[in-house]
């Protein structure tokens, strides 16, 4: 999936049997970095990842969101990016 603003791929390193991520374009690099002109743009990303989740099949059975923010978070890549994974009963 491709718009103006997102893009979304398969993670490289899946947690689980759909992992995607949803990427914003405009560099941001994590939660910390949004001002109040970002709010659009974090809906957006939500919304997207809601309809990946029923393209790939786990709409109905349910998936985990994440954003990860700064190294002691899980952040590894310095980029603004939201975790879909679903396909399997998650922790």
């Amino acid at each position: 999936f491709e718009n103006n603003d997102l893009i979304v791929i398969k993670d490289i390193l899946p947690k689980a049997p759909v992992h995607l991520l949803v990427i914003t374009k405009q560099h941001l690099q994590s939660i910390n970095h949004l001002g109040p002109e970002h709010q659009g743009l974090i809906g957006e990303m939500i919304f997207t990842a809601k309809q990946m989740a029923e393209k790939f099949g786990v709409g109905d059975s349910g998936y985990k969101l994440v954003y990860n923010v700064g190294p002691d978070g899980g952040q590894v890549i310095p980029h603004l990016h939201l975790h879909l994974m679903g396909g399997k009963k998650m922790e």
